[in-house]
């Protein structure tokens, strides 16, 4: 199985020589290298690649502060990092945020591929975890009616009356076609609640019914919104990451 590998080096030396490296494996696709933090968000927004090489002392955002805010953007799961450093000192900060590996430079054609086999073997594990989620969910009953605790009473609530939810002041809000339901339950319980029905993550902070989608309209750099049929006609943000993924799911 193919891996998307992305380099962020701001030194060419040290970047070249990573590129190098991964076009001796086999089952590596290499994708745009980025040459700053900022850049590499930007890219990984387009690219989502499964495996980042990733300086650690770079100009401007730092290496560990980008992987951060990718952590954040991403839609299902953040990439494996693999940092690199000239300085072995950085290692503790990196595996902070629970990288793969770390390497230092200059890089040792041996060490590089150890990391490589780190990565494959965490993206092996995540995809077997994947596959058991995907069976256990087709062999799940679907629920025809959810309840939900409002913190007075449990409601009895049809999952195709629901429009969208997102959290507001520590609570989560739950939009139907006659009412709002505010429940102390975090989005990520009803999501899981709601596996089966067309819901879908447009944003980190909105779960949407798609059912009630009436159109999808561009935004700014690269994000879009969606309109609900409800009587509002309730504009929801759709964020870079998860657009392509709702694209998908329309079929385009």
């Amino acid at each position: 199985m193919s891996i998307h590998v992305m380099v962020c080096e701001d030194e060419e030396l040290a970047r070249e020589e990573l590129t190098y490296l991964l076009k001796d494996e086999p089952d590596v696709i290499a994708c745009p290298s980025a040459v700053t933090g900022e850049q590499l968000i930007e890219l990984y927004v387009e690219h989502e690649p499964e495996v980042v090489f990733l300086d650690v002392h770079m100009p401007g955002m730092h290496g560990v502060e980008a992987a951060k805010k990718i952590t954040e953007l991403a839609y299902l799961a953040p990439p494996l990092f693999i940092f690199t450093t000239a300085y072995e000192e950085y290692a503790v900060t990196a595996f902070e945020i629970e990288a793969v590996d770390y390497i230092l430079k200059p890089y040792d054609a041996e060490r590089f591929q150890t990391a490589m086999q780190r990565a494959r073997n965490k993206l092996e594990q995540l995809r077997s975890k994947k596959e058991v989620a995907a069976y256990q969910q087709q062999t799940t009953p679907t629920p025809g009616k959810l309840l939900i605790d409002d913190d007075e009473r449990m409601m009895v609530v049809a999952p195709e009356s629901i429009y969208y939810a997102a959290p507001f002041k520590r609570m989560l809000e739950i939009h139907t076609e006659n009412q709002v339901i505010t429940s102390k339950m975090t989005l990520q319980e009803l999501e899981h609640k709601l596996k089966g029905h067309s819901f879908f993550r447009t944003h980190r902070s909105y779960l949407v019914n798609l059912d009630h989608v009436q159109e999808i309209t561009p935004w700014f750099n690269g994000t879009s919104n969606v309109t609900l049929k409800d009587k509002n006609q309730t504009t929801i943000p759709v964020s870079r990451a998860a657009r392509k993924q709702l694209f998908n799911i329309f079929g385009n």
